[in-house]
């Protein structure tokens, strides 16, 4: 298996001996495509401040392949792998060299939101598949009609956030919570979700704080938050929450206000560097890497023993966009020359197994899956993600109506609107 710019460790021994093994099953029409190599645009972070984010993704694909010898449906892969460093408009870019010049048929990626925002029009217009593997931005669906071409292996900001709200309010009891998360799309949705579940459930917002994806420090937002709240809601990605959380408990909070986080502020590629400032820390995610399932123990196997620590968030994503793909080359014999039936069967795939259980799309192309309430705790000597609660099936509506719920304004620094602040 070829990656160009990058490389994974699958011997082309091991390519051969899964191609002779696969010829010992007749499949005379597809014979000719199964042949060629199956050229899969990959866009990830590979600089920047989301950096580890994206080794982690290239961690998850990198397993995929090397299990099945570098091989999709009969046909060896070329992993063609992008660095959109964590920009919109280089990851456009990108998305536009890997359809023109390398013309490959479906894609997988980006690590961020708004770099996935900033694709969308070109893949519609381009009608080459895209596979997200990051939060899917939420869309508004009242002005432009959603996008066939953009399917998504994990579910929207919110959708995650909704249940975190809910839980807050009727689990924990908590009363009043303060909004502390990233001034950019990623930020927005997931503070925006947690707001209307948790006011929706008795809770109130009292605060709203948003700091920069590049924010230097957090002191003046932490000096900010207010002495009465029961907790804060922290939005961050990257490496920024474990910045967060250190100057937090540098700051005197922690014990004082409990802390809530979205599922990339505690995510196992994050929380395998901090300390204690994270024993605690509740979240919410469609991942855990203690997910007691046959198929999530044996992905945290092949990478425990490919990259001695556990898999995220990050890692689970690649691997189930690949997932999806071949699921969908299953039916289709292989073949991605009738772009159309390879589109319908991506969309028409439910998986059953993978890292993060049961997954299907809704009409939007956006999964509905479950959702684990976890929370910080050290076991063994090392931090994890231990699951509270599961929410089963969650979609990205939650509990509202989908007629009304594609009407509202889409989440921002003002919707949902702030009746609580003081």
């Amino acid at each position: 298996m070829r990656v160009k710019g990058r490389k994974l460790a699958v011997s082309r021994r091991a390519v051969l001996k899964a191609g002779v093994a696969l010829t010992m099953f007749p499949a005379p029409p597809l014979r000719a495509q199964s042949k060629e190599p199956l050229k899969i645009g990959f866009l990830t972070v590979l600089t920047g401040p989301l950096a580890a984010g994206g080794k982690q993704q290239e961690e998850g694909a990198a397993l995929f392949l090397k299990e099945r010898d570098g091989m999709i449906a009969g046909r060896p892969v070329e992993l063609i792998t992008q660095d959109t460093a964590g920009s919109p408009a280089l990851a456009k870019t990108k998305t536009q060299e890997l359809v023109e010049r390398h013309k490959v048929p479906v894609m997988i990626g980006p690590l961020a939101t708004n770099e996935a925002l900033a694709m969308d029009g070109y893949v519609r217009d381009a009608k080459v598949p895209l596979i997200t593997t990051t939060s899917a931005a939420t869309v508004d669906l009242k002005t432009r009609a959603p996008n066939p071409y953009v399917l998504h292996a994990f579910g929207t900001a919110p959708q995650v956030t909704y249940p975190l709200g809910d839980y807050a309010a009727k689990t924990l009891g908590f009363k009043k919570v303060a909004i502390v998360a990233e001034d950019f799309t990623y930020g927005h949705e997931g503070a925006g979700g947690f707001h209307l579940a948790f006011e929706d459930a008795g809770g109130k917002i009292v605060q709203k704080l948003w700091p920069p994806l590049n924010a230097p420090e957090y002191g003046p937002y932490l000096a900010q938050i207010k002495s009465d709240v029961d907790a804060i809601y922290m939005g961050f990605a990257g490496s920024n929450p474990l910045r967060f959380l250190k100057q937090f408990s540098d700051f005197g909070l922690k014990g004082k206000v409990a802390v809530l986080g979205n599922t990339t502020s505690t995510d196992e590629g994050i929380l395998r560097v901090m300390g204690e400032e994270a024993v605690g820390v509740y979240s919410a995610g469609w991942y855990a890497a203690g997910l007691d399932t046959p198929d999530n123990k044996k992905f945290v196997a092949g990478i425990n023993e490919a990259y001695k620590h556990d898999p995220g968030f990050y890692t689970a994503g690649p691997y189930t966009a690949l997932l999806i793909i071949e699921e969908a080359l299953k039916s289709t014999g292989g073949r991605t020359d009738d772009a159309a039936a390879f589109l319908q069967a991506m969309h028409d795939v439910r998986l059953a197994h993978g890292p993060i259980g049961p997954v299907r799309l809704d009409q939007y192309g956006t999964p509905i899956l479950d959702i684990h309430i976890r929370k910080v705790a050290r076991v063994n000597g090392k931090l994890v993600n231990t699951i509270l609660r599961t929410y089963p099936q969650v979609s990205q509506f939650w509990t509202y109506d989908p007629a009304k719920a594609v009407q509202q304004p889409i989440f921002s620094r003002d919707f949902p609107p702030s009746k609580y602040l003081e």
